[in-house]
C-alpha cells in the first residue's frame, strides 16, 4: 500500500496542486496566501470554482468564502487529496452529489462546509405535549410521534 501511495497518490496530489495554483493565480490576479492549512487563491470569478469554493490538491479556490470554519473543512479535503491523489476524483464522484451523504463531505464536516446549519437546541414540550414558550415545535416524524392518538371513528 505504501508503494501505491508513493507512486500514484503523492505525484497526483502535487500535479493537481500545481495546476490549481496556476489556475487560481491567473484568475484571482495572484491573490494567494496560506491559511488554515491550505493555499488560498481568492478573488476568482464565480464560474472558476464550485459552490462557495473548491479544494484541488492543497489549493482552495474561491471568490471570498474565507471563514475559519470553511478553511477547517477545506483542510480536511486537502488531506483527502493527499491520501488518494488523482484517485480522489472518481472516489469523490462515486460518493454522490448529495453532500449530506457523501462520505468525503461528512468527514470534512457538514457544518463547517456550510451544508447544514449548526445544531439547534432540542425542543422542550410541556406535560400536555405542546411546545414550551420560546422553544421550537417538533416537525416531521417527531411531530407525528408526539401527537396523541386519534379517537376511534374519526
Amino acid at each position: 500500500m505504501r508503494f501505491v501511495r508513493a507512486v500514484l497518490a503523492v505525484p497526483g496530489y502535487w500535479l493537481v496542486t500545481g495546476l490549481a495554483v496556476v489556475w487560481g493565480a491567473v484568475l484571482g490576479w495572484f491573490r494567494i496566501e496560506r491559511r488554515g492549512g491550505v493555499i488560498v487563491c481568492s478573488g476568482l470569478p464565480r464560474w472558476a470554482f464550485g459552490r462557495g469554493g473548491t479544494t484541488i490538491g492543497a489549493v482552495y479556490l474561491t471568490g471570498d468564502n474565507l471563514g475559519d470554519a470553511v478553511l477547517r473543512h477545506e483542510a480536511v479535503h486537502r488531506a483527502q487529496w493527499r491520501r488518494y491523489g488523482l484517485a480522489f476524483i472518481p472516489l469523490y464522484l462515486a460518493a454522490g452529489r448529495d453532500p449530506t451523504r457523501n462520505r468525503f463531505e461528512i468527514e470534512a464536516g457538514l457544518e463547517d462546509g456550510g451544508y447544514v446549519r449548526h445544531s439547534a437546541p432540542p425542543s422542550v414540550t410541556t406535560a400536555e405535549g405542546d411546545a414550551a414558550p420560546g422553544s421550537r415545535a417538533p416537525t416531521g416524524r417527531r411531530a407525528r410521534a408526539a401527537r396523541p392518538p386519534r379517537p376511534a371513528g374519526q
